[in-house]
């Protein structure tokens, strides 16, 4: 029997043992067996369930939640995250108003609300003197009962003397400065970090889990009003922009 010229076809390579833990787990999803926010079954689950080692079962779990289909916060589990929630680049807007805007629930924890004496680099970002009064706050935003963004705050207290007696439960600081204070330019620079010990236990995340971080200034008219540092975990949060040439 003549030998054909053409190498017969090799037998297809099954997917790594991850990749297969991470396509079910996806299927799951994509078909709506398991919905936004549902926790799924624990990693000592998926290896029983699945008969691989815990360590393949963690990398399908640890590549899913940075492709953001999973949410895993630390001592409560795996949950199906939402949507991602996403900030304007180029418009400023309230982080409570963008919840709303995806008919989710937003409140907020005031960690800290305090004066003190501004050192040589808060003066600078906020073109006072070093030694001036400024305001300080420290909010952590959830969405949904879920810590969407830590936001820490300097206010120029000649600018906005009342800072501290609103009650930011009620009203983020960004809708009020804009009351008192209205917007005329903005200032952003954004990184990708990772989080402090402290405020990676604010956000519920790992350690070593990338975090999209904003540095916001604000001025009304000649004055500087605030320089805030925003921290978002980046499996829960983006930035978008469009603009017109």
């Amino acid at each position: 029997m003549p030998t054909s010229r053409f190498p017969s076809r090799a037998a297809a390579v099954p997917a790594p043992l991850y990749a297969q833990v991470k396509q079910t787990i996806s299927e799951k999803i994509y078909t709506g067996c398991w919905r936004p926010n549902d926790r799924i079954p624990s990693e000592a689950e998926l290896v029983q369930q699945f008969g691989f080692s815990r360590m393949t079962v963690n990398r399908a779990l640890r590549e899913l939640t940075s492709e953001g289909l999973l949410v895993r916060l630390q001592g409560v589990g795996t949950f199906v995250a939402e949507s991602k929630g996403q900030s304007a680049l180029f418009k400023i807007v309230s982080i409570a108003e963008e919840i709303r805007q995806r008919q989710h629930q937003h409140r907020s924890k005031v960690i800290e609300l305090s004066e003190r004496k501004a050192d040589l680099q808060q003066a600078s970002s906020l073109g006072v003197q070093p030694g001036d009064a400024i305001f300080h706050s420290l909010i952590v935003h959830y969405e949904n009962d879920i810590p969407l963004q830590i936001e820490d705050r300097l206010v120029n207290a000649t600018v906005v003397p009342d800072y501290l007696k609103q009650d930011f439960t009620q009203m983020t600081p960004h809708d009020y400065l804009s009351l008192v204070a209205p917007l005329t330019e903005g200032e952003h620079i954004v990184e990708a970090v990772v989080g402090t010990s402290q405020q990676c236990q604010l956000l519920n995340i790992d350690k070593n889990e990338p975090c999209l971080f904003i540095h916001r200034r604000t001025w009304s008219t000649q004055d500087i009003v605030s320089s805030a540092k925003l921290l978002s975990p980046g499996c829960r949060h983006r930035l978008t922009g469009r603009f017109k040439s």
